[in-house]
């Protein structure tokens, strides 16, 4: 998943005005998702047509099976993900998540079977219509359908936080420089600690001195992401949101830290710059017009 421009200004905007910026993902997720389903229910139907008078077992041969799909496809029909294969048999080359996903079928298929023989009462019957034909699956078509769109569901999710990570943090870091006017030459986008891990920015003070600055949009009472800090040695740790139990850690170990989700939260990187002696400009509040031709400069 990707993050368009005007997302990722949005994004921006919100956590610099402390308003929640995960409904913009959640919308992008229900977007996706209900995109997926669509295209998943016209290959869904189809397939069965192609297949209906091949075999009685048609999802398995024609959503598990040949070059139709990429593995990651293939394994999502399956009800699994390729990062889970790769933790239970050490790789995900494609021979391999075929192989998975088969075998994970079969499995399910079976378990499927005996849901159905326990609920017989039950009479379940999904009925999918594309351009005036239409296809119906029974009870155990539909589980193994449904189940298949969790999977893309969470795969989704879990790929839009990563996203958010990877697409908004450095240009979050660069419009903050521009609001206080840091001069270009006293930070840098990336580089390595010296214990050789990837930092996310690097400040440099009036004199040379180098801070690193770990950025996370972390949710409250999540120690891993504020653990970030020790593993990289970081001066300064900037986040959407910060526990209490957070800050005195932070504050014990010596490290400045900025919380943006909170009424003018985003004042307080002011502050640490001015701690550092980095050169900016100080800011007595938020300038709305300065704002939207910096992330004109920054997103676009």
């Amino acid at each position: 998943m990707r993050l368009t421009n005007l997302v990722t200004r949005r994004i921006i905007e919100r956590i610099l005005h402390a308003e929640n910026y995960r409904t913009e993902i959640v919308s992008l997720i229900d977007a996706e998702f209900l995109e997926y389903v669509i295209d998943f229910f016209q290959r869904v139907v189809e397939a069965k047509l192609r297949s209906q008078t091949i075999t009685p077992d048609w999802y398995q041969v024609e959503f598990l099976q040949g070059r139709a799909y990429t593995a990651d496809e293939i394994a999502i029909h399956a009800g699994l993900n390729k990062k889970t294969i790769d933790n239970l048999y050490g790789s995900a080359r494609r021979e391999v998540v075929i192989h998975a996903s088969q075998a994970h079928y079969e499995k399910l298929y079976f378990l499927v079977q005996e849901l159905v023989e326990q609920h017989n009462d039950l009479d379940v019957h999904l009925t999918i219509k594309f351009q005036a034909v239409s296809v119906d699956l029974s009870l155990s078509e539909s589980l193994i359908v449904i189940n298949a769109l969790a999977v893309k569901r969470a795969q989704l999710r879990g790929g839009a936080w990563s996203t958010v990570g990877k697409q908004v943090e450095k240009p979050l870091m660069l419009t903050l420089c521009r609001l206080f006017r840091v001069p270009a030459t006293h930070y840098i986008l990336t580089g390595k600690s010296d214990a050789e891990r990837e930092v996310d920015f690097f400040f440099i003070g009036a004199t040379g001195q180098h801070y690193r600055c770990e950025v996370k949009l972390m949710g409250k009472g999540n120690p891993e992401s504020a653990d970030a800090t020790i593993a990289r040695d970081s001066h300064i740790f900037i986040a959407d949101t910060l526990s209490e139990l957070n800050k005195r850690q932070l504050t014990a170990r010596g490290v400045y830290w900025v919380e943006l989700n909170v009424p003018d939260g985003w004042q307080a990187f002011g502050g640490t710059l001015h701690a550092l002696h980095i050169p900016h400009t100080p800011l007595p509040a938020l300038p709305l017009s300065d704002l939207a031709a910096i992330l004109d400069a920054v997103v676009g």
